[in-house]
């Protein structure tokens, strides 16, 4: 059995991949404990490979330093391409508070952080792991270390064992202080619901359709682009119901006449100024009016689409059909003409059958050709990503060149990619659940090789070199800033009590805590925050992890 112990406790390939694969595995199984309805989840594996490495197992420093980062990059770049294309539209209207907030956590956990630092004798090194786990950041980890090792070309263990300290009690730290808000403030669960459903947030974002009667006078006669450039707004005019009966599909040139029924898309907060200049809202029963038209969702599956805008294709000239709306990460968006669309779009077409089956097979629509990944995107921005975060960005007063990392750089690459990179031919698009296991891959093997390169020395700090005390350091970081912003965001800024669920959980990019959150609530309004902060937030941490590190030490 010399060769079993040898793949257990010897050196070598076949050591390092068994190793990794029992600490992943087993991290997973244990991810799926609960107690009380509250789990670390994939963060198991830190404590596993700890665990591992403490009785002896242990992979190769060289072999542990690229499994580490590699699976930083994967982590961080898939994140990017899942948040990319609602990044920038975060922070319209009410994005713009909600990233405010939640900055103000980062903030303050990062002035707490340095205030703890002076007034112990803990290094700041060892804080800022502690800062990480404390709000279950791990970029926020693997950013730091890579600027330590940077900066004076070795590795500090006591930013992982700060961070796998401080992670069990930060994630509680999270839900607690979920659950504090709500008794602070007394919400009652029924009532807030009722809330919520009227907050500007939860309309911001999707179109609705309606239909309205024409009854102002002076617009009879007039061209349906006429009244478009009118009222200055992003809408679609789909169908007119004449005074006659007779059905035909909106354009430009459909000229107006008194007592016309329109089918309107628009944005819920246009419909009532739509209304008020155009007539009255009327409930009509198009489907049994339209006997010759019908409704179909088009996929965009071609590349050659990817990137152009809608209004290029010419298919309501060439077809004559209507785009109503286009579906995007189920969200729905006004058809404008300048919308430029991207692999994976789900369009509303509207007109006769022989047409729509037409605009199909431009647009696509093969479920099949979405299946297949596209793998030069992926390294080709991987590869951008280290350029740019192997740049020295000097700032005035602060000793050493700040870099983006090996975190920050595939992160901020992959987000402008997903957002930008279709409007230049790039297929970015890759399924939900490709992206998960991107993703998924890429934390497990970095939680991996965190817990076998710090397991060593884990139990010692704690029981003798007062790691104990670092526990302590980590739920105040976790809770003071989260306590503090959100009575403000309650009673200043009267967030809804969902939203600031979300709003919590995304300021400290914590699965668990939305996990939580969503079933708490029971609807999608801690995702949404969640969702809407998380860009900025991951930046954020990753950033101020390698300035605490560069300007303190």
């Amino acid at each position: 059995m010399s060769w079993f112990h040898s793949l257990l406790f010897g050196e070598g390939v076949a050591h390092a991949v068994l190793l990794f694969a029992i600490v992943i595995a087993a991290g997973i199984v244990l991810g799926k404990v609960k107690i009380k309805g509250i789990s670390l989840g994939i963060t198991w594996i830190l404590f596993v490979g700890i665990a591992c490495s403490h009785f002896g197992m242990r992979v190769d420093g060289h072999i542990l330093h690229f499994v580490k980062e590699f699976g930083l990059i994967l982590f961080v770049y898939s994140i990017g391409l899942q948040v990319g294309p609602g990044f920038f539209s975060s922070f319209k209207k009410g994005g713009i508070r909600l990233n405010l907030l939640a900055t103000a956590v980062v903030l303050l956990g990062v002035a707490i952080t340095y205030l703890l630092h002076r007034v112990t004798d803990v290094p700041i090194t060892t804080f800022v792991g502690i800062l990480s786990g404390a709000v279950t950041n791990t970029p926020g980890l693997g950013a730091a270390q890579q600027a330590y090792t940077d900066m004076t070309g070795m590795n500090d263990p006591s930013i992982a064992l700060g961070y796998a300290v401080a992670y069990p009690l930060g994630v509680l730290g999270i839900i607690g202080s979920i659950l504090l808000m709500r008794a602070i403030f007394r919400v009652n669960i029924k009532r807030e619901s009722e809330r919520h459903d009227s907050l500007e947030l939860d309309k911001a974002a999707g179109v609705k359709p309606f239909s309205l009667q024409l009854t102002n006078p002076r617009l009879y006669g007039r061209l349906l682009h006429e009244v478009r450039d009118m009222l200055n707004r992003q809408i679609v005019f789909s169908r007119v119901c004449h005074a006659d009966g007779s059905i035909e599909l909106a354009s430009s040139s459909t000229r107006l006449q008194e007592g016309d029924r329109l089918l309107v898309v628009a944005a819920p907060g246009d419909i009532d100024s739509i209304i008020a200049f155009l007539g009255e809202q009327v409930e009509v029963e198009w489907e049994k009016l339209d006997k010759q038209l019908i409704s179909r969702r088009i996929v965009v599956t071609r590349a050659e689409i990817n990137g152009r805008q809608l209004g290029e294709l010419k298919l309501r000239n060439n077809f004559g059909i209507n785009i109503t709306r286009v579906n995007r990460a189920g969200v729905d968006l006004v058809a404008n003409p300048r919308l430029h669309l991207q692999l994976g779009d789900r369009l509303t077409v509207v007109g006769p059958d022989a047409a729509v089956d037409h605009v199909a097979k431009v647009l696509g629509n093969s479920l099949n050709r979405l299946r297949e990944p596209n793998l030069v995107p992926i390294f080709l921005g991987i590869f951008l990503g280290i350029i740019l975060g192997s740049i020295p960005f000097v700032f005035p007063g602060i000793p050493q060149p700040v870099k983006l990392g090996l975190a920050g750089g595939p992160l901020i690459v992959s987000i402008l990619l997903s957002r930008f990179g279709p409007h230049y031919k790039l297929v970015t698009y890759t399924t939900v659940s490709a992206n998960l296991m991107l993703r998924e891959i890429g934390i497990s093997l970095f939680l991996a090789s965190v817990g076998l390169g710090a397991g060593e020395e884990f139990l010692s700090t704690i029981v003798n070199g007062g790691g104990y005390t670092w526990v302590g350091y980590g739920f105040l970081i976790t809770v003071i800033p989260l306590l503090l912003v959100g009575i403000v965001a309650r009673a200043f800024y009267k967030v809804d009590y969902f939203t600031l669920m979300g709003l919590l959980a995304g300021s400290t990019t914590d699965p668990p805590a939305l996990a939580y959150s969503n079933a708490a609530a029971g609807n999608d309004a801690p995702a949404v925050a969640y969702a809407t902060v998380y860009p900025l937030t991951m930046f954020l941490r990753v950033l101020t992890a390698q300035l605490l590190i560069l300007c303190v030490i």
